[in-house]
């Protein structure tokens, strides 16, 4: 009989790393792993014999994510703005969220994975992150293994013709980082020019609960000298910025005076350029990394202290 005071410790990292991948959500996939412990629980106390655990999780936490990804369809399709995964940094304190970082977690696949029905993504996410064959996916998702072969086959060529990515030099992506993150103290837009490709795309994500910009922006030096404005506007209110690693790319996390937490800006590296760069503002999606700043609030603030300054 499976013990899963024993087992759970292991099994959740299995369970959060299927959830995560295919919900783009840390609070998602918690609830996902609760409510997947919660039915082995039951049917441990139901007398029955789970004979493999790993198999079950598996299972439980991919039929799971399925059910909310049909049920949120509706939600994401009425969202203010661009849609983006919520990050998932490498320093990440809870046990259950230290998961291998690979391709499959960056945040240009996450967002990609949004173009996927709800079965294409498990298939995707079993196939690519954790090397389950067809015949034990169509397990899982109920379909012939052939189908998951099939099914693979279209998502892969849907994530490419999206541009999708699945190899980064690390010590390219790191050292562009650097460069980047000098550049924008420095206020220098022609140097950061120079890391963006020329035709850069900004994505940010406000969610309708913090300024962002509405739709994606482009092009390197329209790019860079938005950045620049946003960063001196921040430095005059006490903004610091950091750098990371969210979803094994290079970021950067943006504190409030205060410490709070306002915005997770990630670069993403391709051919020895910063070819997108995403921005999760909105604070639903912040709250896991610790408190989290009201940036209308500062803003207003600021405003306020300017106006209050020149009179």
């Amino acid at each position: 009989m499976v013990d899963l005071a024993v087992e759970a410790p292991r099994l959740r990292p299995l369970m959060f790393s299927i959830s995560y991948r295919m919900l783009g959500s840390v609070s998602e996939a918690e609830d996902v792993v609760q409510a997947g412990l919660l039915r082995m629980h039951e049917r441990v106390l139901g007398g029955e014999d789970i004979e493999r655990p790993d198999a079950f999780a598996s299972t439980v936490a991919t039929r799971l994510s399925i059910d909310v990804l049909r049920s949120a369809r509706r939600t994401r399709e009425v969202y203010v703005g661009p849609w983006l995964p919520e990050p998932l940094l490498a320093d990440n304190a809870d046990p259950a969220h230290r998961i291998e970082h690979d391709e499959t977690l960056s945040m240009g696949v996450l967002t990609m994975l949004e173009r996927l029905g709800p079965v294409e993504r498990a298939v995707f996410v079993l196939h690519e992150a954790l090397g389950y064959d067809y015949g034990e996916i169509g397990e899982i998702v109920d379909r012939e293994p052939a189908a998951c072969r099939q099914v693979m086959h279209r998502a892969r060529q849907r994530l490419a013709a999206g541009g999708a990515r699945f190899e980064v030099d690390a010590s390219e992506a790191t050292r562009l980082a650097s460069e980047f993150l000098a550049a924008l103290r420095e206020g220098d837009v022609d140097g950061i020019v120079r890391l963006l490709a020329p035709d850069v795309v900004l994505t940010a994500d406000g969610g309708g609960r913090a300024p962002a910009i509405q739709h994606p922006m482009s092009g390197d030096v329209a790019v860079a000298r938005f950045l620049v404005g946003l960063m001196r506007r921040g430095d005059a209110l006490g903004v610091e910025a950091e750098e990371t690693v969210a979803n094994g790319e290079r970021t950067l996390l943006f504190r409030g005076r205060d410490g709070a937490v306002l915005s997770v800006l990630t670069l993403h590296v391709d051919g020895g350029s910063v070819r997108s760069l995403t921005n999760q503002l909105n604070p639903d999606k912040l709250g896991h990394l610790g408190p989290v700043g009201d940036l209308f609030a500062l803003l207003r603030d600021g405003a306020a202290g300017v106006s209050g300054s020149a009179d």
